[in-house]
């Protein structure tokens, strides 16, 4: 049986159509580069179309991550060693900048946060560092905040979760 070549391309048309619908969770977002060029708005949640190999589209959660940042060793100011840990809560407000504008903006945000709780709770005192936990917390939230906002990412919180005390 010979398929008439009319028929053969209308399936390949159908075939193509259907790889391009791409379905976005209410917690997603895409961006579609056109030809390389960032679309104007990110797409979703719902059904959009990708037309491959026109369009490339990177999927963007838009939950809250919980970033545990490691154990770091501070020196308060002091002069007193401790080994602080925290948790940084953020998410991404603008999907294009978090695409755009740095490579990979779930490490630039835990980088950003290691560097940033080092050198904030290394300009306290050690009982700074344990009766003011507050106010540290909201100090290291607006810094790294106003760090990621370029990237559209807002921290919503900063939490010092632990202080191992020197022997």
């Amino acid at each position: 049986m010979i398929v008439p070549p009319l028929l053969l391309v209308a399936l390949v048309i159908v075939l193509y159509l259907l790889s391009s619908i791409h379905i976005l969770r209410e917690y997603e977002r895409g961006v579609i580069f056109r030809l390389g060029k960032l679309l104007p708005s990110p797409k979703g949640p719902g059904v959009i179309l990708v037309f491959r190999p026109i369009d490339a589209i990177m999927r963007i959660s838009l939950r809250t991550v919980v970033h545990d940042v490691p154990a770091q060793d501070i020196i308060t100011r002091d002069n007193v060693s401790v080994k602080v840990n925290a948790v940084v809560y953020f998410r991404v407000i603008d999907p294009r900048p978090a695409v755009v504008e740095v490579e990979n903006y779930m490490y630039a945000t835990s980088q950003i946060s290691q560097t940033t709780l080092r050198s904030v709770l290394g300009g306290a005192e050690l009982d700074d560092l344990l009766a003011e936990r507050e106010r540290l917390n909201q100090d290291l939230q607006k810094i790294i905040d106003h760090q990621t906002d370029p990237w559209g990412i807002k921290v919503s919180a900063v939490e010092v979760k632990h202080v191992d005390l020197p022997q």
